[in-house]
């Protein structure tokens, strides 16, 4: 796996489970631009953020023992990987 710059968010590719149980989405894998399908290991906590009409929401997951956020995007329907 690359370096990531801690600052910068990511446009990622996101396979995820809708509908599951008591969670209502769930990421499964991600991939980045150029690289291999990526494990989430562990569903660490979900939120939901609001910026005016948009909502955000936000999966704070584990990839092996490193902690990260994908967020997604209700308006254009867009994934961001962020560590």
């Amino acid at each position: 796996m690359k370096n990531f710059n801690k600052n910068k968010t990511e446009r990622v590719e996101v396979m995820a489970l809708f509908g599951y149980e008591m969670t209502p989405c769930q990421p499964l894998t991600f991939r980045r631009q150029g690289e291999e399908e990526t494990e989430v290991s562990e569903l660490l906590q979900t939120q939901i953020r609001f910026v005016g009409e948009v909502a955000i929401h936000i999966f704070d997951v584990l990839v092996g023992r490193e902690r990260m956020r994908l967020e997604f995007n209700s308006r254009d329907l867009s994934w961001h990987l962020t560590q």
